[in-house]
């Protein structure tokens, strides 16, 4: 439940802050009357990442098992993809994020009509909605708990619309580019998972070379699909379901967590590596980069930025 909540606050926090710095710039213009196609676009993105949760959930009953497994690999890469894009993006662009906005409204209400607002409404939100739906199923597949793991994505994205008001009205402040700093880490971290887990789905289909297919090595001892180095490349890595059971609490969290799984092969093993290695120098880099232009910024740097907006809309 707990990594489900935080990508759903997490997620869902991105969403209110920009749908709030577009509520408060079309107040502060006397735009009261646009706000109902904003909010008609908001609502469709909203309609269009249920939907595609709904279709991900309830389309691969009728399909055959190595269709589901290829089709949620495919889709488990997909979530992986987006959210290594998010957190590049949000280092580079979190600070003319709302210059940016802004600057999307204007060109709507100066050149656009109904269907442009409807149409800033829809993207600014249709992205964390398609994002946090690809990335919540996966790790919903992968952790073999549907409810808790929906509960509590549910209950970190009403939590992120309450925090989200509280903002708008300026009854809390929130250090919002520190937050979204750690809980970019922390998606680094789980996006390892889900693409171990990916692969994983891949390796079961037969779209990639595995203990599931010939190229397997076996032991010769056994007579079964090798473990440690002489499995390399294509068997399994290590294997411990002996001390840690697959479906007990310790596996659950520490997949949830770290992306560990009792038994993994060596595809899935290289993958997580890498990808935490590579992704996590880059943005380790981006932070320390930007720590210069933090120090010298003026207090509406970076998501600050948003909150600030919000308060004043409060205040106001």
């Amino acid at each position: 439940m707990l990594p489900t909540f935080l990508i759903g606050l997490r997620e869902g926090l991105e969403a209110a802050l920009v749908v709030g710095i577009l509520v408060a710039y079309l107040r502060r213009l006397g735009r009261g009357d646009a706000l109902p196609r904003l909010w008609a676009g908001v609502g469709l993105a909203i309609a269009l990442a249920l939907g595609i949760g709904a279709v991900l959930t309830f389309g691969a009953y009728s399909l055959t098992f190595e269709a589901q497994e290829l089709i949620g690999g495919l889709l488990s890469l997909l979530a992986v993809a987006m959210v290594t894009w998010m957190i590049f993006w949000m280092q580079k662009a979190g600070r003319t994020m709302k210059a940016t906005l802004e600057g999307g409204l204007d060109r709507a209400l100066t050149h656009g009509g109904v269907w442009a607002l409807v149409a800033i409404g829809f993207v600014s939100v249709a992205r964390e909605g398609i994002e946090t739906t690809l990335l919540l199923w996966s790790m919903v597949q992968s952790f073999g708990d549907t409810p808790s793991a929906v509960l509590g994505a549910v209950l970190g994205l009403v939590t992120a619309v309450v925090i989200g008001w509280l903002l708008a009205r300026g009854a809390v402040r929130l250090d919002l580019r520190r937050f979204f700093t750690w809980t970019s880490g922390f998606l680094v971290i789980v996006a390892a998972g889900v693409l171990a887990y990916a692969i994983m789905d891949l390796q079961e289909a037969g779209a990639l070379p595995g203990p599931f297919t010939a190229a397997a090595p076996v032991d010769a001892v056994t007579g079964v699909v090798a473990i440690g180095w002489a499995a390399f490349p294509f068997g399994w890595a290590f294997d411990v379901t002996n001390v840690i059971a697959p479906s007990g609490a310790w596996a659950t969290i520490l997949q949830a967590t770290v992306g560990f799984m009792p038994r993994m092969t060596w595809f899935q093993v290289t993958a997580w590596a890498l990808y935490l290695i590579v992704v996590g120098f880059f943005f380790v880099r981006g932070l320390r980069s930007a720590r210069p232009t933090v120090s010298r910024a003026t207090p509406s740097a970076d998501q600050d930025a948003s909150a600030h907006t919000l308060t004043q809309q409060g205040a106001a």
